[in-house]
């Protein structure tokens, strides 16, 4: 029973730590937009957007990979 919680809290802790890259680069778009640091007529706003999301995401892909070689 004990041995189950352990694995369970260390697969949500994965999770946790294997999503928060992606979610940043969300969150980092949030707050550009919020703070209307960027305007509609921001030159290369998409490319960067783009970027962004595929850094966050990259990050996330690298952390599951290095944890899917240790198990």
């Amino acid at each position: 029973m004990l041995d189950s919680l352990r694995t369970l809290i260390q697969r949500g802790l994965r999770t946790l730590i294997v999503f928060t890259p992606w979610v940043a680069a969300l969150y980092t778009l949030y707050w550009i937009d919020y703070g209307q640091i960027w305007t509609s007529e921001t030159a290369h706003r998409g490319k960067m957007s783009v970027a962004i999301l595929v850094l966050g995401m990259g990050l996330s892909f690298l952390i599951q990979s290095r944890f899917a070689k240790r198990d």
